[in-house]
């Protein structure tokens, strides 16, 4: 059976059923209605004094009128929406961002509907939602057996500020490697920003992941305040990346990767551009700078819906001013 809005003779049963102190339930089951609908319309359509029927009716139907009147999202709107898709904007990213910039009101879902819609009839734009794969724990022993670095300074020796991401300069490094061990790249990013760095690893030598923070911290040595490690062999020259970059070196505990999360999180949304099947000598570096230019430039809940570079270099940008109607 189709929903029908309430009327205004039902409005005054409601009345009559609240004065003889009909519960919610009873009254919806009286007419034929959820608990639901009526719940709604006690919590909508009250007034100052109470819940009155004529009063009701008239907020009702001006509610009805103004949904009506509501502007609709035009076709240029709708083709910037999918221009910010492709560029891997969520839809939560696109309308969180939307709204605190105030050029358009759009829920989440709304954008979800439009994707699936487009999916419907041969449309790619669902490919670009990051999917939630099923992630296996790795069980470990305690004992790390990649050998020992020399000079490691643990994470429980970093200042507790570092936790409290209140001030710039702290990052987190790692690596990621191709399929079959086929090429890797050093990841690091800023802990509060959330701003990232990727450099292609000619070998996973530790003097060939020295190079690639001097290549991709050296000419913002200034914004590096200290660098926390993966246990990987290839950071045994730790100590060398702390004085080419002015900077302290700490590093995690064996199996604790939770301790550099923003690191893990951002490995993730790298692996949406470099998959695990890719083979990674063939990475170039304007892939590399289309990847860090995305993950930069996209809002973050995590900061408010700015992105890491807004928050970075304290500059904000017009992102979503074409959605302006």
């Amino acid at each position: 059976m189709s929903y029908t809005h309430l009327t205004k003779e039902e409005r005054y049963q409601i009345r009559a059923m609240l004065d003889a102190n009909c519960t919610i339930r009873c009254i919806a089951g009286v007419l034929g209605r959820s608990p639901g609908t009526i719940s709604r319309e006690l919590n909508r359509n009250r007034g100052q004094r109470g819940y009155r029927p004529r009063q009701a009716d008239q907020l009702a139907n001006e509610g009805a009128a103004a949904s009506r009147r509501r502007p609709r999202i035009t076709t240029r709107q709708w083709t910037e929406i999918s221009r910010l898709i492709r560029l891997d904007w969520s839809p939560e990213q696109i309308s969180a961002r939307a709204a605190l910039e105030g050029t358009l009101a759009i829920s989440p879902e709304w954008v979800y509907q439009f994707i699936y819609a487009d999916k419907a009839v041969g449309g790619d734009l669902y490919r670009h939602l990051r999917c939630q794969r099923k992630r296996r724990k790795r069980y470990g022993s305690g004992r790390d057996r990649r050998g020992r670095i020399p000079d490691r300074v643990g994470i429980e020796e970093r200042p507790a500020d570092v936790e409290k991401r209140e001030t710039m300069g702290h990052w987190e490094g790692d690596t990621i490697i191709g399929k079959g061990h086929r090429g890797a790249a050093m990841t690091v990013v800023e802990r509060k920003s959330r701003l990232v760095r990727i450099g292609k690893l000619p070998s996973k030598s530790a003097n060939a992941m020295r190079q690639a923070f001097r290549r991709r911290l050296g000419p913002m040595v200034e914004a590096v305040r200290s660098i926390t490690f993966d246990n990987g062999k290839e950071f045994s020259q730790h100590r060398l990346i702390g004085e080419d970059l002015n900077s302290l070196t700490y590093f995690a505990d064996p199996y604790a990767s939770w301790q550099r999360g923003t690191n893990e999180n951002t490995n993730g949304l790298i692996r949406q551009y470099l998959p695990k099947d890719r083979n990674l000598e063939t990475l170039t570096g304007g892939e590399i700078r289309m990847i860090e230019h995305r993950i930069n430039n996209r809002p973050r809940k995590c900061n408010g819906y700015l992105t890491p570079n807004e928050v970075a270099y304290n500059k904000r940008e017009k992102l979503t001013v074409a959605l302006r109607s």
